[in-house]
């Protein structure tokens, strides 16, 4: 039964096992994220009378409650040790364009005690880097489990990136978007249906745990005269900026920061973060509610200066130095912020504020698009989030120029990419891996296969020049090597009536691209297909029949 379910998962296409296997994926990955939220908010409501009150604290315990973190992140990287402490939305994407989607269990256990205990003591991560993580290795460890082919765990992972994000922000559509324009980078529509279902499991389970609500949907958007579309232009070019500055920041503080032990980057961490949180506790977190409670009270356009300088060297303090959690949030927040601040000489000239939620929803657009280069994952976000598609227009016109100013003028690109490589994690693929990484072996796999061991020769001689064109496979023992066994062509004097060529062995989990790396030095010969803890032979793949797969026609 299983076997059928791996030779039907090898294909490129859509199937009602795949689209199972994709609900099943989405309650995985959303219990999950739920046990995490409800994990973080409970220590966190037990040091504060609700979520993101950190000026409820005294002044030295807004300064102590960080260090109380870094010390329980410190132990937990102990106890799994130093080397497995890769967290983030960068680590992921590296492993799922490079090991398949499959997530150490040891950087997920990280990820998850060290996630919960950096957003509780107040430190400025967001709570998607974590969502994204644990909702790939709850995923890819289900696939695994089951043995399913590479090229399905790989979906199976997005899947769970997608109902992780979903879960964690009750944005199903966002999320498809985020998983296929950031992290897989390929849209095929028998990836898409699976991840679509994934994401509203995800959200349907959140909203019965959660609520109906979404993160933003404490502003409203109103409808903008067509007269402030010019000024929308010059805000997304500003928020172009601002993003340059703060990946340029980032990525700076993260080269010099490696140079110091995971002890002292957190010491420090946890000393900048308190220090700002004595005299500015609104800068500590990045919970939403608590922005909204601040933005919506009539505050000094100098205090929103300084917390907007506060959180964003909170943001490049905790990620550059190693917190664990994720950008997005920050990004939001610092958006929001961002928003505010920008929208003000406009509403002085009018006299008004009642565009004032627009400007810092349209904040937050710009700030995603710039710094994680994903115009439509921002679009989709801001769009859920506020429960207002009236928004797309006035947030093309914010997103377009923000994204070329930032990656034009100031020659910015996605802050995943730049953390990627900084880190020394490959992620680039070829045009011809990338193709044959979509099927598994045993989609090509030949069955056919006629077996012969050492006691029979003669017969193996016999058959092959019967059936010159069978699968033949041959070996001395049963420790031996196999060998394809193939009629000789050649019309050379004493040469011998067949040849033998050594088969690699393959796991039937494995994909084409494997395949093809093994084979395409020599183009000719063949790899056997098997499973590892059995004797059991699936089939061969020769290098006619990949050839042949690489280029036939696509519609």
């Amino acid at each position: 039964m299983l076997d059928a379910l791996r030779i039907t998962l090898s294909y490129p296409r859509t199937s009602w096992q795949l689209c199972l296997l994709g609900v099943i994926a989405g309650v995985c990955a959303a219990t999950v994220i739920i046990i995490f939220r409800l994990s973080f908010q409970y220590i966190q409501l037990q040091l504060l009378p609700e979520l993101g009150a950190y000026e409820q604290l005294s002044w030295y315990e807004r300064f102590m409650l960080p260090f109380l973190g870094v010390i329980a992140i410190y132990m937990v990287a102990w106890i799994t040790g130093f080397e497995h402490f890769r967290l983030g939305i960068p680590f992921v994407i590296h492993r799922v364009k490079k090991h398949f989607g499959l997530m150490p269990l040891r950087t997920s256990i990280n990820q998850f005690l060290g996630g919960i205990f950096a957003l509780a003591s107040g430190f400025f991560v967001g709570r998607e880097g974590p969502s994204v993580h644990l909702g790939a290795a709850g995923t890819s460890f289900l696939g695994d489990g089951l043995k399913l082919p590479y090229n399905c765990i790989r979906i199976l992972t997005g899947c769970g990136i997608a109902a992780g994000i979903a879960a964690s922000f009750n944005t199903p559509f966002a999320a498809v978007i985020f998983v296929m324009e950031v992290v897989m980078r390929n849209y095929r529509i028998h990836i898409f249906i699976p991840i679509m279902l994934s994401a509203a499991i995800g959200s349907v389970m959140s909203r019965l745990v959660f609520g109906e609500g979404t993160g933003l949907l404490f502003l409203s958007f109103e409808h903008l005269d067509s007269i402030i579309y010019l000024y929308l232009v010059l805000f997304g070019m500003s928020l172009g900026a601002v993003s340059a500055l703060f990946n340029q920041q980032l990525i700076n503080l993260m080269k010099y920061a490696q140079q110091f032990s995971m002890a002292t980057r957190f010491t420090v961490a946890a000393f900048i973060t308190g220090a700002i949180g004595v005299f500015i506790p609104d800068a500590m977190g990045a919970e939403f509610d608590a922005v909204h409670s601040l933005l919506n009270t009539d505050i000094a356009i100098g205090m929103v200066l300084g917390i907007l300088v506060a959180k964003f060297i909170l943001a490049l303090v905790s990620i550059g130095l190693g917190i664990p959690g994720g950008i997005i949030g920050p990004v939001m927040v610092i958006g929001m912020f961002s928003g505010a601040l920008l929208a003000y000489p406009l509403e002085t000239l009018m006299n008004s504020t009642e565009y004032h939620d627009g400007y810092v929803l349209l904040g937050v657009a710009g700030m995603l698009t710039a710094v994680l280069h994903a115009p439509l994952a921002a679009l989709s976000a801001v769009m859920e989030l506020s429960y207002a598609p009236e928004i797309l227009l006035p947030a093309i016109l914010v997103v377009v120029p923000a994204y070329v100013v930032s990656s034009q003028i100031f020659k910015n690109r996605s802050i995943f990419i730049r953390q990627m490589e900084m880190q020394d994690l490959p992620y680039k693929q070829t045009a011809i891996t990338q193709s044959l990484e979509k099927t598994g072996v045993l989609a090509l796999c030949k069955q056919n296969v006629y077996q012969f061991d050492h006691h029979q020769i003669l017969e193996m001689m016999e058959y092959i020049k019967h059936h010159p064109t069978d699968n033949v496979i041959y070996r001395e023992d049963k420790n031996a090597p196999w060998h394809l066994v193939e009629t000789n062509t050649q019309l050379e004097e004493d040469s011998l009536p067949y040849i033998t060529s050594t088969l690699p062995i393959y796991s039937y989990q494995n994909t084409l691209a494997e395949v093809y790396d093994e084979l395409k030095a020599k183009r000719s010969g063949a790899v056997i297909i098997k499973c590892h803890l059995e004797e059991k032979v699936y089939g061969i793949i020769t290098w006619d029949a990949l050839h042949r797969y690489l280029f036939k026609l696509e519609h």
